[in-house]
């Protein structure tokens, strides 16, 4: 009888026109309700878009996006002697990922453009301008961790 977990994590398929992994994630991310097709359009769309204004391709845009938004520390919580604690640890990079994908599919839907594929580009340029509603709650979360430094020795 092993005495560890079995792994359960499921691979995930690349996206059939670029061929990554991490678009798949976005898209499925992005998809409410189990409609797919409606949250692969939005997305090819916006790439479509990005690449009509940036002249660039799409998805170094989108990598280079998601990149700046990866945060490098965030803050758990950890209770000792009746007292709780905001304790900075690094953040690892599965999880660095899905936190990015999050913040900027959250700040896409705040923002006051009609549809999603335009709220997506926004959000993406400003992204890669270091600026937006993504790269605030990555620059807040790192605020945070700064600030709880001294409770740094209270780690896992």
């Amino acid at each position: 009888m092993p005495r560890k977990k079995r792994d359960f994590t499921r691979e995930i398929i690349a996206d059939p026109k670029y061929g990554e992994v991490i678009v798949a994630k976005f898209i499925n991310n992005l998809m409410v309700d189990g409609k797919k097709n409606v949250a692969e359009r939005a997305f090819y769309t916006a790439m479509d878009k990005i690449e009509a204004k940036t002249s660039k391709n799409p998805i170094e845009v989108f990598m280079k996006a998601l990149d700046n938004l990866r945060p490098l520390v965030e803050v758990r919580s950890r209770r000792v002697g009746g007292a709780n604690y905001q304790v900075p640890v690094e953040v690892y990079p599965k999880r660095a990922q899905a936190l990015s994908i999050r913040w900027l599919l959250t700040a896409a839907n705040n923002r006051s453009e009609r549809n999603i594929s335009d709220r997506l580009v926004g959000e993406i340029l400003d992204a890669i301008d270091n600026r937006g509603g993504a790269i605030k709650k990555r620059e807040d979360t790192h605020k945070m961790a700064e600030a709880n430094k001294a409770f740094a020795h209270y780690k896992f």
